[in-house]
């Protein structure tokens, strides 16, 4: 006789799962993350239909599907240990075999101490299936309720992290005085931590189904396809004004708002095309060029088109890490075969426009008014013409006419620095018409295991 459940004990276990349903957030946050709230659980359930500190589930968001684990506080504090990490693990696996994206939601108080020296080995077993599928499905972070220690780290590895509001985020407790906001929402968004900050877990469960919808399923697939509106007409404001404007209207997704002016970048449509956008007002500085090496990291790993818009001096003083993370931002820009695009709507001198637009950009188009050169003005004045400044021909003035003459955007043109000099309302036009012209680009790389990227 087999050992299973009988139907009188099968139907014990169904009705002590639904009141565990009722108590406990864990399968709530899973049916606002998947289509018509159905999902299939696997790994197994606990004793008494509780979660044993997990849920693992696989269903469909927007018709496509996703894999998913929430962990469950009410459940041991929701405390992480070999069964735990088993189940986690095994969804990583399934999710690199079919091509799938994955969903971690993470609530939990920490690991289980009564395992001892054998949840290390859990959390590496853990961090070490985030590491082999990194680039090949997309992976998302949801910060409902506590992710603390090894699991902090392990969350962060995910593609994208959203974060509710009232959840929290630290390696070590933050209760060093002085530190009133370490573990916060806000701290984790200022530090560049988090992409994405959402009211509650619900809303956070919301922004990720987002995410995922304008992600392909993985680093072989297609981009998604979606209907879209035309803005009427170009903001030339701002560098960002001009990528929202050029974009599909209602289609921005930024990430990271809080972390790394005067940079900024996301994701958004251009003709219901997903494109990675991003956008530089002001010089570059140290976390600025973390986010923008992130950024084009994460479209490169799933060819999704990066659209760069750019008015900048070029970067700020060389201290606080500004040589380091430039040459990773350097880096990032000529490695990726992605389609990369560039649009100088205001100044490009120097090492920033090397970085942004040289190296490697397949199309750089620049508006009329655009000033690119090797030296901002003012260097460049006083190297090359200071000699010729009279008390009718000021500093100012040979600034402005470097600016316009020599760095302008024809001149630029003429010496094949920019593809074509465009009017601010040819800029959509002249994006997806190099989106079209682009789409079947192919690299051939040396061969090699990778890169060193810059310390």
């Amino acid at each position: 006789m087999g050992t299973g459940m009988n139907l009188r004990q099968l139907t014990d276990f169904e009705a002590a799962k639904a009141a565990v349903d009722q108590e406990a957030p864990v399968r709530k946050r899973l049916s606002q993350l998947f289509d018509d709230g159905k999902f299939t659980e696997i790994g197994g359930i606990g004793e008494k239909g509780t979660a044993k500190g997990v849920v693992a589930a696989y269903g469909m968001v927007e018709g496509a599907p996703v894999y998913a684990f929430s962990q469950d506080i009410t459940q041991s504090g929701g405390a992480v240990g070999r069964l735990q990490a088993a189940k986690i693990c095994k969804l990583y696996e399934l999710a690199g075999k079919t091509g799938a994206p994955i969903v971690g939601i993470y609530d939990s108080n920490g690991a289980k101490a009564d395992e001892g020296t054998d949840v290390l080995a859990a959390y590496g077993n853990i961090m070490s299936c985030v590491s082999n599928i990194s680039g090949v499905v997309p992976q998302v972070s949801v910060i409902a309720g506590v992710c603390a220690g090894s699991m902090a780290m392990i969350a962060a590895g995910a593609d994208i992290v959203v974060m509710s509001e009232k959840g929290s985020l630290f390696m070590t407790p933050p209760y060093t005085a002085g530190e009133a906001d370490a573990g916060s929402a806000k701290a984790a968004m200022e530090s560049g931590a988090v992409h994405i900050l959402a009211e509650d877990d619900m809303e956070a469960v919301a922004k990720a189904r987002e995410i995922l919808s304008v992600l392909p399923a993985n680093n072989l697939s297609g981009l998604p396809a979606f209907e879209f509106a035309v803005n009427e007409q170009i903001d030339t404001g701002s560098a960002y004004g001009a990528a929202s404007t050029t974009v599909d209207a209602d289609s921005m997704i930024e990430l990271q708002a809080d972390f790394g002016a005067p940079a900024r970048c996301g994701f958004a449509t251009v003709n219901g095309t997903p494109v990675g956008f991003a956008a530089i007002d002001g010089e570059l500085t140290a976390d600025s060029c973390a986010k923008l090496t992130r950024h084009i990291n994460l479209c490169d790993c799933f060819t999704i088109p990066v659209v760069t818009f750019i008015n900048t001096v070029g970067f700020a003083s060389s201290v606080n890490g500004n040589i380091r993370e430039g040459a990773k931002l350097a880096y990032a820009y000529a490695a990726a075969s992605a389609v990369k695009i560039a649009v100088v709507t205001g100044d490009a001198y120097g090492a920033a426009y090397t970085v942004l637009a040289g190296a490697g950009a397949d199309m750089v188009y620049a508006w009329p008014n655009a000033s690119i050169g090797a030296l901002v003005p003012a260097t460049a004045v006083e190297l090359m013409y200071s000699d010729k400044i009279t008390e009718n021909y000021t500093r100012s003035d040979a600034e402005c006419d470097y600016a316009e003459k020599d760095a302008g955007a024809l001149a630029a043109a003429a010496n094949g620095i920019v593809d074509s000099v465009i009017l601010p309302e040819e800029t959509r036009t002249a994006v997806f018409e190099a989106l079209e012209l682009l789409e079947g680009k192919r690299t051939v790389n040396l061969p090699k295991k990778h890169g060193n990227f810059p310390m």
